[in-house]
């Protein structure tokens, strides 16, 4: 679409084409980078939202910690509802180039719903004001994103680009200071199910950047969880593994843009260099 290309610009200007030169891969893939306006704004609308989360809902290493990340699971799974909700609109309207992104999205958002089952199986939605802050949130950012993936699907992918290396980073955090607590805790019943016994289809499918073996198969990652230390680094590499479905969205319109190691952060270019 032509819109999209409003959003991002090319790494460096050139005299005819002003495309980037920065290519991951030889004559094949160019990175964009985000026009520094649109990004700026992004980042002061997640990162408004991600204080606000952690204004409410510090992290005390007690059960109150659940709900802070029941709140950012319900905010955090919003945007793939957004995008299935365009793209099942253009389909209705002939659109038959979207399926596979569909397909991946469907396979995120049963993710992130399996993360927001896990924190509520630990307590996290027992507030009633937790449930309607972030239901509240939720509402409002689910038709923010709606109205911005129709205008530009670059913009909206960065803005889940963003929250999702936030709940990467958080989850990191949780992990390192409190591991014996989260240690000493029990599996619950929902992340065995959907780790271990469930059909993994779904669950492979979201992982779009893999790892190559040495007879060139991708990898598959199975978990073992022993304790809810393990079911935390799980659900923390998931969203280590949106955040580069979503780079390469923003920077190649491909979900396989470039390999697992060559996956960096989207850049904002000045708007000097876009004159």
């Amino acid at each position: 679409m032509s819109r999209q290309i409003d959003t991002l610009t090319p790494s460096h200007p050139s005299s005819s084409l002003n495309m980037s030169t920065s290519v991951d891969e030889p004559r094949t893939k160019v990175a964009q980078k985000m026009d520094e306006g649109i990004y700026n704004f992004n980042k002061i609308v997640i990162d408004s939202v991600y204080d606000i989360i952690c204004l409410f809902y510090p992290v005390k290493g007690t059960k109150r910690d659940f709900a802070r990340f029941y709140v950012l699971e319900t905010v955090a799974r919003v945007p793939y509802f957004a995008y299935l909700s365009v793209q099942h609109l253009r389909e209705t309207f002939g659109d038959r180039d979207v399926h596979e992104k569909m397909r991946t999205h469907y396979a995120e958002a049963d993710n992130e719903l399996h993360h927001l089952l896990i924190m509520e199986a630990l307590g996290g939605n027992d507030s009633p004001i937790d449930r309607v802050l972030a239901q509240t949130m939720a509402f409002f950012y689910y038709w923010y994103v709606v109205a911005v993936y129709s205008w530009s699907e670059p913009a909206a992918y960065h803005l889940s680009e963003l929250i999702e290396d936030h709940a990467y980073n958080t989850y990191n955090g949780y992990l390192t200071e409190h591991e014996d607590m989260l240690k000493s805790m029990p599996v619950p019943a929902v992340a065995t199910k959907y780790y271990i016994e469930d059909n993994p289809f779904l669950f492979d499918l979201f992982c779009t950047v893999k790892d190559v073996d040495d007879e060139g198969n991708f990898s598959a990652r199975r978990p073992k969880l022993e304790s809810l230390y393990d079911v935390f680094v799980n659900v923390r590499d998931d969203e280590k593994e949106h955040w580069k479905t979503l780079c390469n969205l923003v920077q190649y319109d491909d979900m396989q843009g470039v390999t697992n190691a060559e996956v960096k952060g989207t850049e904002p270019v000045p708007k000097e260099l876009t004159q």
